[in-house]
């Protein structure tokens, strides 16, 4: 029997704990909100608690790695601790770092990231298709062979990417495209020639929940199937209990990513804000 995918996991997780992945940005205000240092001790605190108060209650969480960046090398070490945490609890984890380069550099960047018994391994990592999808092939094969996962940008919850990701292209093969649906196209050809049948895809996509799917040249089935990664969500103006009908049949592997609404709880009413918006979503009890 072939071991899970990154896909299969996320399934399990969404069946289990439902559809919510609990974002983990502890932006300047939070720390002070929260009574904490800015400093690399206080992000670690930060994360150590949003772990905490996850564990049990979502299956997945992501945290946003420039918050832990910038305090340096003792940053890093907070995000390491942070990942280690959110490992032993059971937890998926998404490094949303965004990575993005050509050859042997993105290779270094998966390694760094996927690669089993690196300090900063994660079960996931978004990355940014946009010197090439075929650049990326490095990075979604070592995926792949390590049963972790990858997000790709494709339609971005932030307006001003949709300029970019919407533009009209025609490839090689002469079909008609925007920049988001040729990506999706590309690594859904990779996912066809590594997936085995009846799972669920290691290579995802980033899709904002304010995103006009229609416009940005996105289809209503991904086959086979792969987890979906939506910013958007609470903060920036989507509703959770509204998933099913922005993603129509693709919500089944939508993960709704959700931080500031539910971080801007504070540290002890963190719980009782990521149950609400679990509810929210139709999430499951773990």
């Amino acid at each position: 029997m072939s071991a899970p995918t990154f896909g299969d996991r996320v399934r399990g997780a969404i069946a289990a704990h439902g559809h919510l992945c609990v974002g983990i940005d502890p932006h300047l205000h939070l720390l002070e909100a929260w009574g904490l240092p800015v400093s690399a001790d206080g992000v670690r605190r930060f994360g150590e608690r949003v772990v905490d108060a996850a564990a049990g209650r979502a299956g997945i969480v992501k945290p946003q790695v420039s918050f832990f960046e910038r305090f340096g090398s003792a940053g890093f070490a907070a995000l390491e601790a942070v990942l280690s945490a959110a490992r032993e609890r059971g937890l998926i984890t998404i490094a949303d770092a965004k990575r993005g380069d050509i050859g042997t550099t993105m290779d270094a960047y998966a390694a760094a990231w996927l690669l089993p018994g690196s300090p900063l391994e994660a079960d996931a990592l978004t990355v940014s298709p946009y010197l090439g999808a075929g650049a990326l092939e490095g990075t979604l094969a070592l995926a792949a062979a390590h049963g972790k996962g990858v997000f790709v940008l494709a339609a971005t919850s932030n307006p001003e990417g949709a300029a970019v990701q919407g533009a009209a292209v025609s490839g090689r093969d002469g079909v008609r495209d925007t920049v988001a649906g040729r990506i999706v196209r590309e690594v859904t050809a990779f996912n066809a020639a590594h997936t085995p049948a009846g799972s669920w895809a290691g290579a995802g996509f980033v899709v904002g929940a304010t995103v006009d799917r229609r416009a940005a040249g996105l289809p209503d089935t991904i086959d086979p199937v792969a987890p979906i990664l939506a910013p958007g969500f609470g903060h920036q103006g989507a509703r959770p209990e509204d998933l099913e009908e922005i993603f129509g049949p693709l919500s089944p592997a939508v993960l709704a990513s959700e931080s500031r609404s539910i971080l801007s709880a504070g540290p002890k009413a963190l719980e009782a804000a990521i149950e609400a918006t679990r509810a929210r979503t139709g999430g499951a009890r773990g």
